[in-house]
């Protein structure tokens, strides 16, 4: 199981379902609290999950499968491919690709609800000493 520390988007998502498939290759599913305050300013109206808050639910889930602290070194691909709208969809699937080497964790992510893929990421993070 994933445990949650420190989130900075407390109270913005919970882990409803996790399964692993191997050892670092695992899916979660989450819920996005559609009553955040943080949908209030984007966009009124109109809510749209921010990029931002989906990359930093890719790196806290990734600390907590692995219990560690982690530091984006570089992000190698991004790809923001369909708007998640919490009224509609507030139940997202995240898959999960982990190779740790050393210090470094490669880390491929892909972020989807119902059958549309909404983020595809790829990157390096250092483990924090």
């Amino acid at each position: 199981m994933i445990e949650l520390k420190n989130s900075l988007l407390e109270n913005f998502y919970e882990i409803e379902h996790f399964s692993e498939i191997e050892k670092n290759k695992f899916t979660v599913r989450i819920s996005l609290n559609k009553e955040h305050k943080i949908f209030e300013g984007h966009f009124p109206g109109h809510p749209v999950t921010p990029g931002v808050c989906m990359m930093q639910i890719i790196k806290e889930v990734t600390e907590g499968y692995l219990n560690v602290s982690l530091q984006l070194q570089t992000a190698e691909n991004i790809k923001f491919m369909a708007i998640i709208n919490p009224e509609e969809n507030s139940k997202i699937g995240m898959d999960f690709d982990i190779k740790e080497e050393d210090n470094n964790i490669s880390l491929k992510s892909v972020t989807y609800f119902e059958e549309t893929v909404a983020l595809k990421f790829s990157g390096i993070y250092n483990k924090k000493l």
